[in-house]
């Protein structure tokens, strides 16, 4: 059984993936950033550390200063889309 995460807010409710890349080679996404509120720049960052293709560790820039405002294990609530 998988545990509930956290949730966690980002600036806006649309996702648009920036990078979704395979930095390990393993065939599989490890890094994601995303825009969420349609400004092109990006406030959400996720990363795969285990490498099994799931999002561990979520990190969310809501000023867009380039310093995460939040910090969270597993997806935040805001899986990628395959």
């Amino acid at each position: 059984m998988t545990e509930p995460q956290e949730t966690v807010e980002t600036r806006g409710t649309d996702r648009v993936d920036l990078i979704a890349q395979d930095a390990n080679g393993d065939g599989k996404t490890d890094v994601w950033v995303s825009d969420t509120d349609g400004d092109g720049k990006p406030d959400l960052y996720q990363f795969d550390t285990d490498g099994d293709g799931k999002v561990d560790i979520t990190m969310v820039d809501l000023d867009e200063d380039g310093t995460p405002d939040v910090v969270v294990d597993g997806d935040g609530g805001l899986p990628p889309t395959p």
